[in-house]
Order: C-alpha cells, then sequence, then structure tokens
C-alpha cells in the first residue's frame, strides 16, 4: 500500500518505518489497543474521579503494579524490557520535521511561480519557462524545489516568507538575473524618404511632417474624395 509522500518524510525523518496493517484485518494491531482496554479494566472501572489530578493519581498507583509484570508476548517484565527499548532509541534529529503542504505549479516566463494571487520568484538560471516545481508552504514560509526524481529528492530553488495578502509579489531581485534585457533588440520604424503625392491634385497642401508621411503611403489614400464647404455641413446641421 503506498504511503502518503509526507508519512513517509515524517517517518525517514525521525528514523522509523511505517508498518502498515492489511485492509480488513482489525485483529493485526489488537496488540495495541489492548492496552487502552488494560488501562479501563484495572484503574478505571467502579471508580469515579472528581478531578484530573485524582485520575492521574489513580493512574500513578497502578503504573508500578503494571510494570512489574511479565508480559505475555514477549515473556519479559516490563519495566526491563521498556528500559531496553529505550536506550536502543537514537537521538532526535537537531530540527523537527516541519509539515508542509505541497503544490505542483509551472515557471512563468519571467522567473515567477503563482501560489493564492501572489507570485514568487526563482532564480532564472536554475530554470526554464513552463517547468514545473513543487511549493512546499507552510503558515510562514513558501519553499519551491525542483521534482523529485529517483536519484534523489528535489533541490531547494528559493524560500520566501508566505505574502500576507493576495495578490504581492514576493521577490528577490537577483533572480532576475540572466534573464532577456531587450537591449539587443532592434526596431526602426523607418518613415518614406520622398514626398507623397497629394491626395487630391485640386487641393492645396502640403505634406510636411511624419504624420501626413504615414498617412498617405495607406493603401486607401489614392482613392478620390469628395471636398465640400464647411458651410454645406453648417446647412445640413440646422435642416430638420
Amino acid at each position: 500500500m503506498p504511503l502518503h509522500p509526507e508519512a513517509a518524510a515524517f517517518a525517514a525523518h525521525y528514523g522509523f518505518v511505517i508498518d502498515v496493517l492489511a485492509a480488513y484485518r482489525p485483529m493485526g494491531k489488537g496488540r495495541v489497543e489492548r492496552q487502552v482496554n488494560i488501562v479501563r479494566e484495572h484503574v478505571l472501572a467502579g471508580r469515579s474521579f472528581d478531578s484530573l489530578g485524582q485520575l492521574d493519581a489513580a493512574f500513578a498507583a497502578w503504573l508500578p503494579v503494571r510494570r512489574g509484570q511479565v508480559h505475555r508476548t514477549h515473556g519479559e517484565v516490563i519495566a526491563a524490557r521498556a528500559a531496553a527499548d529505550r536506550a536502543a532509541l537514537t537521538p532526535l534529529p537537531p530540527a523537527p520535521y516541519l509539515v508542509a503542504d505541497r503544490h505542483l505549479r509551472r515557471v512563468g516566463k519571467d522567473a515567477l511561480v503563482s501560489f493564492e494571487a501572489s507570485l514568487y520568484s526563482v532564480p532564472a538560471r536554475r530554470v526554464r519557462p513552463g517547468q514545473r516545481v513543487e511549493l512546499r508552504v507552510t503558515p510562514d514560509t513558501v519553499a519551491i524545489h525542483t521534482l523529485s526524481s529517483d536519484s534523489g529528492a528535489g533541490a531547494l530553488l528559493a524560500a520566501h516568507p508566505r505574502a500576507s495578502t493576495r495578490g504581492s509579489w514576493v521577490v528577490d531581485p537577483a533572480h532576475w538575473d540572466g534573464l532577456p534585457t531587450g537591449n539587443t533588440r532592434g526596431t526602426v520604424i523607418e518613415l518614406p524618404q520622398s514626398a507623397p503625392p497629394p491626395c487630391n491634385a485640386g487641393a492645396d497642401q502640403t505634406a510636411d511632417g511624419p504624420l501626413p508621411a504615414l498617412l498617405t503611403a495607406h493603401p486607401a489614400a489614392d482613392i478620390a474624395v469628395a471636398r465640400r464647404p464647411l458651410a454645406h455641413y453648417a446647412l445640413a446641421g440646422t435642416v430638420r
């Protein structure tokens, strides 16, 4: 049965193995759950408690009796076996395991990754546009990793504080080193060198400046149009 990646990572961090119980086999973990019934029968049965302090005192008084008994599974005194098990434990890791939500995202052309309507930067030299990355999100941080592969876990690309408001830009300007700056582009607007012919041979007009040159260079510039005095339009506006 496959394990949830977060559960497997948690177990690997603390150095233990998760032994998954087979489906529909409740008796497989009976020895573990039996301890609950033992406490109920030997501590709680037939008693009432007015406070948690009374309950704790009753359990503490019974515990030495239980630890002095021989366990029926391994045949050893429970206290002696507990001491041997405790001595076999390894020290805890120096840093606790942080449970994180994991999300897949794609890197944009601007080396930004979107999460919850906010944008987070990644080093442009280490990613390519459209590349999928994994976000490991905690309540306070957003860590961006490459995807895990058979060769090992995903490498950390960037770590940012989590945005407090939607639509924020959380950017390290150094991450944009390597993006195209546009300084190699050649964009030139060339205007016609010669004066264009007038639209209407009878019109008294000049073609000085770039705007008339661009207008007369249009394919429809040679179409002849009728010309009327402005008084005709004023007259037409007064007729109802």
